[in-house]
């Protein structure tokens, strides 16, 4: 059995995370600057030494240190004296960059087609309507085996619905001019955040996430200090990485430590302004996910930021300190109380207000899965840097990555954007060819007409003529008759 990871002292005794429950998901809360990310550190730096590959979000761009080993320092000696960590060493982890615009990591990508017409409406704020049209395009590229995989697949995808609406109607539905106009607007302001670059080819293979390295887990930090300006660009990434995780691992059950780790820093990003139905999938994912052996840990400012029924299921709980100032706040700090199993030695409510910067309350999961009662602890040092790399080893560590020949380079293969260009030119060269025939119709038919004004005038100059009585009488006799 894997050795139990060390949060932190208490007490004398040192508190611990049992490997094997930690796929019971967790909670990392506290106001800015008590100490959270350093948590996420150290609980990310434990699973890696045990061979468990990590996602987390660097949300502030201080997460690469954890790459590189750490130095003593007084206020770590002191920390150290006061648990027992009989293996501490300083070390560096295996580390993957990865940034959804490419600047600061290896490119992540997905398809269009990775996401979904839900997905894609929560990506770009669209109506029940307009996501309807997103959905026949979806349905139209499916029934046409087209690819969409990038945002002029799309574009092009919606030119083509729109300008061929009356003949797809009967079977995919009304198409609206207006809706197309509004879904076409959206997709401009992705293009103005700098997004077009996350949809297209090479997609990402998540299985490039769940690697190892001499044994170690990788640690894969996805640069999001861009993506707070695109809020719910990093939701619907978070959304599609845990949908992928939960379709594509087999079912493990409880394993003696977890096949993954997720970290969602700013998890309340992942529920602001959400519809109804999208926090019922997380629910269902979080719930049904860690029989896949993946732990998914939130951090956020306050267990109040995560919906009741999603924080029911986060079983193994750090708590740094909340600051109470205004009735919203002391609301913050009562939920934060009522979420642990209470210790009769602590006044849990006031002590989250009293906790220094690396304190915290803490309470995880004992044998057979039951919480432990909360305790006030002193979180243990990271054993990696803390801070950021420098901008040089920063940019080493993504050269000498593996993956990067991988992604670097944007493939563009024949999609739906080529397809139905070829497409639309070969109807309008077909319409162009009826539109002559028609002309070419037409004239011939105006000759026969001037062919008969010019025989019925010529009986008119023959009026006068014996012939021509002749003439007309004989053709009004055939009439007559």
């Amino acid at each position: 059995m894997p050795a139990p990871i060390i949060l932190g002292g208490a007490e004398g005794a040192n508190i611990t995370l049992e490997p094997s429950l930690a796929n019971r998901h967790g909670l990392i809360s506290g106001a800015t600057g008590t100490g959270k990310t350093v948590s996420m550190q150290v609980l990310a730096e434990s699973f890696s030494r045990l061979g468990v590959p990590v996602f987390l979000p660097d949300i502030k761009g201080d997460l690469s240190g954890i790459s590189r080993a750490g130095k003593a320092h007084k206020n770590i000696d002191a920390r150290l004296a006061a648990m027992q960590i009989p293996d501490f060493a300083f070390a560096g982890n295996p580390v993957r960059l990865w940034d959804l615009t490419g600047a600061k990591g290896i490119p992540v990508r997905l398809s269009i087609s990775d996401l979904g017409p839900q997905l894609l409406a929560r990506l770009l704020d669209l109506n029940t309507i307009q996501e309807s049209i997103l959905s026949i395009i979806f349905d139209y590229a499916d029934d046409q085996g087209l690819l969409l995989l990038d945002l002029n697949d799309l574009t092009t995808s919606l030119n083509f619905v729109q300008q061929n609406a009356k003949e797809l109607q009967a079977e995919y539905g009304r198409v609206s001019a207006a809706s197309v106009a509004a879904i076409k607007r959206r997709l401009l302001l992705l293009q103005q955040e700098n997004l077009s670059n996350f949809f297209g080819e090479p997609a990402l293979d998540f299985g490039d996430l769940i690697a190892q390295q001499n044994g170690a887990g990788v640690i894969n930090i996805l640069d999001a200090s861009t993506l707070m300006q695109s809020p719910k660009t990093y939701a619907v990434f978070l959304l599609w990485l845990m949908s992928e995780l939960y379709e594509h691992l087999p079912e493990v059950g409880d394993p003696e430590k977890p096949v993954m780790v997720l970290f969602f820093d700013e998890a309340h990003l992942l529920f602001n302004n959400t519809p109804k139905v999208f926090v019922e999938k997380i629910e269902q994912i979080v719930r049904l996910i860690r029989s896949k052996g993946v732990g998914i840990y939130f951090v956020s400012q306050s267990p109040g930021d995560i919906p009741d029924n999603i924080l029911g299921q986060l079983s193994n709980r750090i708590q740094h300190a909340l600051r109470a100032y205004t009735p919203k706040e002391r609301k913050a700090v009562r939920v934060a109380a009522q979420s642990f199993r209470p210790n009769p030695a602590l006044d849990t409510e006031q002590v989250i207000a009293e906790l220094g910067v690396g304190e915290a309350l803490v309470s995880t999961l004992e044998t057979g899965g039951i919480p432990a009662v909360v305790q006030r602890t002193l979180m243990a040092p990271p054993r990696s840097k803390i801070g950021p790399i420098s901008q040089t080893q920063y940019k080493e560590l993504i050269r000498g990555d593996t993956l990067l020949s991988k992604y670097a380079t944007t493939l563009d293969p024949e999609s739906a954007h080529e397809i139905l260009l070829k497409r639309q030119a070969k109807m309008a060269e077909r319409a162009e060819l009826e539109t002559q025939k028609s002309k070419k119709s037409n004239r011939r038919g105006s000759s026969r007409q001037s062919v008969g004004e010019a025989f019925m005038k010529s009986i008119a100059r023959s009026f006068g003529s014996g012939l021509g009585r002749k003439l007309v009488r004989g053709l009004l006799g055939s009439l007559l008759k």
